[in-house]
């Protein structure tokens, strides 16, 4: 209908295109559990990877031939999506994937948002890793952890178990107590250093005030006019002060917006 609602991206492709792309998407992400793409790709390839697991918990033949047609070399990852992904998520009721959002993957051509989608509880899992990190951190730091942290592990073992994360916060801590750098190690460092050299932000300019800035009808007012040879005022004269005045303004005006760090690296302004 003209002007109805949109309901899903384009992806600036045709149809067939634009299925070939989420196909492709979905094949990679059966694949390796894990893939980084652009947001709007990730968001729409998660929606047909949520429709393909819950074809595979159906296991049937209508479900099969559905799944063969939303992958690239059905048989070689049929096994998979009824086997392996289909016990892990067989006693959840949705939400088996995730798009987490990063930076952007090529950071001088492209800035378009990126996105990673991944299985959840998969072994790829983004938020059962950083949680394991932090809470190794805690626990090197021998302090408690946040709510949310407790909330994160809360999730991250709700559906895998707890021996499973306890046996990831060991491997970090066996990272660190090996010396290997890891990012506990980072983190560790980051917070116990606290001799940091941070430089400072520059002040926020100031407009100055308007009661120091001296006018030419001031100067001419405090100055008294000097003939010159008897013919008109010296105007070269007063036009040399009030330029003198004017340059010293400005150079005590640049101070407030040139930060130090740029007039030491690469010269004054003038």
């Amino acid at each position: 209908m003209a002007g109805g609602t949109v309901k899903y991206r384009h992806l600036s492709r045709n149809s067939s295109a634009r299925q070939a792309l989420l196909r492709g998407l979905v094949t990679q992400l059966v694949h390796h559990e894990h893939l980084q793409t652009t947001y709007a790709k990730a968001k729409e390839a998660q929606r047909v990877a949520e429709k393909l697991i819950t074809l595979s918990k159906k296991d049937n033949s209508t479900s099969r031939k559905s799944v063969e047609a939303m992958l690239y070399e059905p048989h070689s990852y049929m096994s998979k999506v009824f086997g392996e992904l289909r016990s892990r998520y067989l006693t959840r009721e949705g939400g088996y994937t995730r798009v987490v959002r990063t930076e952007p993957i090529k950071k001088k051509d492209d800035q378009a948002e990126a996105a990673i989608l991944e299985f959840v509880d998969g072994p790829k899992d983004s938020r059962f890793m950083m949680t394991a990190k932090t809470v190794a951190r805690d626990r090197l730091l021998r302090r408690a952890p946040t709510s949310v942290t407790a909330l994160n592990v809360k999730k991250v073992t709700q559906f895998r178990g707890t021996q499973p994360f306890e046996d990831m916060v060991q491997r970090f801590l066996q990272r660190h107590t090996e010396g290997k750098t890891s990012l506990v190690d980072k983190i560790l460092h980051q917070t116990q250093s606290a001799n940091r050299s941070v430089t400072p932000r520059p002040p926020a300019f100031k407009i100055p005030d308007t009661q120091e800035y001296v006018s030419r009808a001031t100067l001419r007012a405090q100055k008294p006019v000097t003939p010159l040879d008897g013919e008109g005022t010296n105007l070269e004269a007063e036009g040399a002060q009030v330029a003198a005045e004017e340059k010293r303004r400005t150079a005590a005006w640049a101070e407030q917006i040139v930060p130090k760090s740029f007039r030491k690296g690469k010269g004054s302004m003038a």
